[in-house]
This record gives structure tokens, C-alpha cells and sequence, in this order.
């Protein structure tokens, strides 16, 4: 049957083919150690879980409005409110079905043919397939380790060109952890100023897992000039473990959201309702777990720097947030084992996955072919295991 076009432009999600090929071998008696998830690795909080039982008990099963319940939008306002410094109503406050949804629901709503939209790289595997189906194109801006895989000033303002219309943040950043400091978000925002009809997209969804020493800010607080074209997408997947509740939400310019759920009603219409009401027990419960989380992941990071230390010909940024890390391989690429060649990112995922039978993502699915991603959201034994059986694979390589 012939397909659309754009079903033939857009490529699956490298890092959920690499989960699938990890749980496939799994299921076969393979130990695999999965450096692929991108999710935490604990429970859901069990008084979240306990909201949404109260609200199975309380018949909140029907259909609720199309963007989200008013006690979850009141919560997420208090929120913005208590850790941006910035104000908004219901109004501005879009929930959607995941931090995902958000972003494609906006993309649809501002996106034309033929308009550009810069994207920093390394950059979520999704960005740029989301703002094609919107029939725009993701302009890529090469940000790489000797950087610190952050957008320079200069590079911004050369990849400005009459036709952008979007630029999209993330920090800290998935893949790389990364996080702007004030100083480097403000030489940004002296850019963007000039350039009035650029929307700025902050994709701020590790933004509570920030490690100590550094400070949340994004370019929404820092500059009144941006605040009114800057949409924030957030959600409660990895501040709460709730990445199958499938909640995240959009913050913005009215008539922005206003278009956004308009496109929603004609797509999944609201959220669902159950976990609608666990979000909001999530964001006006106890905060401490959150901190929590964020120290334990730390506490790993720690361990993993320390690990990749050891290997021989690998380099890595030490990360601000999240739970990732994305160290450059490229040095082993030529070397080979059994016949078996490393030439690119691709290659070093496959020979990890068939010699130390470890899952990592190639860095090639975030725009970045001399690196590969880890994930850290695994419990400290199988840290010590993946990084036993990583040092030994390298050893082979001649």
C-alpha cells in the first residue's frame, strides 16, 4: 500500500530501537546491561500512586477538558511561579500527553512550510523528524565537545537567516547533561533580541535534576525581551518516574496555546484523566524525593566519570544534570576485533552490544557521530557489571 510521504521522511526512535533490541535478547537469556533507557530507574512516589486509585474511587474516568484539568493547570502555574519567578494563568497552560506531545502540538501550531528552526547539536533524537512533520526544516548549528556541546553567540547569530522562525533549548540537555550557566544563556539572549520574530522553545524537562553548584535558569528569566515569545515545555515523566503516565504540558502565549489545543481535540483530545489527577498530587506533594533523586543521580554520574576515566582514548564533559553522559569514542573507530571494524558510532553500539552484551545509543541518533550515549538511570551494581564488561570489550580492539 503506498504510504504518505512523510511517514517515508521520518526515522524511528533510535533510543527506543536499541531498548527493543536489548529486551529482544532478554527474552532470549541474554544478560544485557541497558545503558539505552532513557527514563528513572525507581518507582512512582506511592502517595502519587496513591492519588490516582483516590481517583479511580472518585470516578474521575470520563473525559475532562481538552487541555487538562484546572486543579492540574492551578498547580502547574504555582510551580512556574515558585521556581521561574514567572507568572501565568490557566490560560497559558497546555497538558498534553507527554513532554513529546507538547512539542509536536506546538510545532503544528507555528510551524509553516519553508520556515527554519535551529536546533543545537547533540539534540533530542526527536527534534528534527517532529519539526519535518510540520513541514518546516530543523537547521542543525554543530555544538561539539570542544564547546562544552553548548551553542556559542557567534554560531547563533550565523544560522539566523530570514526564514527562522524557532530555536529550541534544552537544558540540562539529554544527551549530553549539559547545563547553560546565566552567563552563557545572556550572551545568547543579546542575540536573540535582535531578532524579534524567532520563538524560542526551552525544553525544560530535566530541569530538576540539576546537580549541586549549578543554578536553574532559563532565557525566559533571564530577559524580559524573550519572555513573551518563549513557549516552555516541561512535564512530570522524569521529575516524578512517571514516564508511562504520559503527562507533560506547555506554557506560553495565549493564542500559542489556545491554537495548540485546538490541534489536540482533533487528535487525542485530553490527557488522561486518572493521571491528570496523579500529576497534580506529584507537583503539590513532598518535594524532598525529588532532591532526593537528583543526589542519587549525582552520586552516580560520579561513579561513571570515574569509570570512564580508566578507559584509554575516551574523553567526556562532566555533566550539569539529567542522567546521561556522552563520551567521545572516535579514537577506536579503525581499530577492529575478529574481523569486526569500528567505523562510526553505529558500529561501537553494535560491538558493545555483541561483545559485552551492553546497550548504549549511537551518538549518530543525536546529530553527534564521535560519541555514544549512556544513560546512568541503572542501579549501582549494574553500573559496576556494564563497566566491567565495557573495559574488557575495549581491550579487544587493536
Amino acid at each position: 500500500m503506498k504510504l504518505a510521504q512523510r511517514a517515508a521522511q521520518i526515522k524511528p526512535s533510535a533510543t527506543l530501537t536499541i531498548s527493543a533490541k536489548a529486551k529482544a535478547l532478554k527474552q532470549q537469556g541474554v544478560q544485557i546491561v541497558n545503558f539505552g533507557v532513557g527514563e528513572p530507574d525507581f518507582d512512582t512516589p506511592q502517595h502519587i500512586q496513591d492519588a490516582a486509585v483516590e481517583a479511580l474511587k472518585k470516578g474521575e474516568t470520563r473525559y475532562t477538558a481538552v487541555g487538562g484539568i484546572d486543579p492540574l493547570k492551578d498547580a502547574i502555574c504555582r510551580v512556574v511561579a515558585e521556581d521561574y519567578g514567572l507568572r501565568y494563568g490557566n490560560a497559558n497552560v497546555l497538558v498534553c500527553c507527554g513532554g513529546k506531545h507538547a512539542l509536536y502540538n506546538l510545532f503544528q501550531a507555528v510551524l509553516d512550510p519553508g520556515d527554519e528552526v535551529i536546533i543545537p547539536s547533540p539534540y533530542w533524537v526527536s527534534y528534527p523528524d517532529m519539526v519535518q512533520l510540520a513541514g518546516a526544516i530543523p537547521v542543525t548549528v554543530a555544538c561539539p565537545e570542544e564547546t562544552g556541546f553548548k551553542l556559542r553567540p557567534e554560531d547563533l547569530q550565523e544560522a539566523i537567516t530570514a526564514r527562522t522562525r524557532m530555536i529550541i533549548v534544552n537544558s540540562p540537555s539529554n544527551p549530553t547533561g549539559v547545563h547553560y550557566r546565566r552567563s552563557e544563556y545572556l550572551a545568547l539572549a543579546e542575540v536573540l533580541a535582535q531578532h524579534e520574530d524567532v520563538i524560542i522553545v526551552s525544553d525544560d524537562i530535566y530541569y530538576r535534576i540539576l546537580f549541586a553548584g549549578y543554578e536553574w535558569v532559563n532565557l525566559a528569566m533571564l530577559d524580559e525581551r524573550l519572555r513573551e515569545r518563549t513557549l516552555i515545555v516541561n512535564g512530570v515523566s522524569k521529575t516524578y518516574c512517571m514516564t508511562g503516565w504520559r503527562i507533560g504540558y506547555l506554557i506560553g502565549d495565549a493564542g500559542v496555546i489556545k491554537a495548540a489545543n485546538t490541534i489536540q481535540s482533533q487528535s487525542t483530545s485530553n490527557p488522561t484523566s486518572i493521571a491528570q489527577w496523579a500529576s497534580v498530587a506529584a507537583l503539590n506533594g513532598d518535594q524532598q524525593i525529588v532532591s532526593n533523586m537528583a543526589r542519587i543521580f549525582e552520586d552516580r554520574c560520579k561513579y561513571v566519570l570515574g569509570r570512564l576515566a580508566r578507559l584509554q582514548d575516551i574523553t567526556c564533559p562532566c555533566p550539569a544534570g539529567a542522567f546521561y553522559v556522552f563520551p567521545n569514542v572516535s579514537r577506536y573507530y579503525g581499530r577492529e576485533y575478529a574481523g569486526q571494524t569500528i567505523e562510526d558510532s553505529l558500529g561501537m553500539a553494535d560491538f558493545l552490544m555483541d561483545k559485552a552484551h551492553v546497550a548504549v545509543v549511537p551518538g549518530s541518533a543525536f546529530g553527534e557521530d564521535r560519541c555514544i550515549r549512556f544513560s546512568y538511570a541503572l542501579s549501582m551494581d549494574d553500573l559496576k557489571e556494564g563497566f566491567d564488561r565495557i573495559e574488557k570489550a575495549l581491550a579487544l580492539l587493536a
